[in-house]
């Protein structure tokens, strides 16, 4: 079975860098869509950048595009979301999970499953 582990997070001022990454375990992502979702205290999750594995395809929530972006390293198994330009609205606690490519159009939580544990993102001077 499928098992993602996030790394990367932190503290980071306003318009600060980070690089996130989502570690597979128990399988190949290669015929999968890899998600980063964030939930902030209070708000719903959110989805936020999504890469489908075998052919590259991507899709950003509108408050991130120019700003995050997502690859593969499929001989790693491991997907990275480069986060600059970041703002403090970008805090929350960001998870990763894996879901079938056509879920990348969709961009639900519900559509994705074997959620890491998530990492903590904290934008603040």
């Amino acid at each position: 079975q499928l098992q993602l582990v996030e790394s990367g997070g932190g503290l980071v001022q306003p318009g600060g860098s980070l690089r996130l990454s989502c570690a597979a375990s128990g399988g190949t992502l290669d015929y999968y869509a890899i998600g980063w979702f964030r939930q902030a205290p209070g708000k719903e999750r959110e989805g936020v950048s999504f890469i489908s594995s075998s052919d590259r395809r991507t899709n950003y929530v509108d408050s991130v595009k120019g700003r995050f972006t997502i690859s593969t390293d499929n001989a790693k198994n491991t997907v990275y979301l480069q986060m600059n330009s970041l703002k403090p609205e970008d805090t929350a606690l960001y998870y990763c999970a894996a879901g079938g490519t056509w879920a990348i159009a969709t961009m639900r939580p519900t559509d994705f499953g074997s959620w890491g544990q998530g990492t903590q993102v904290t934008v603040s001077s």
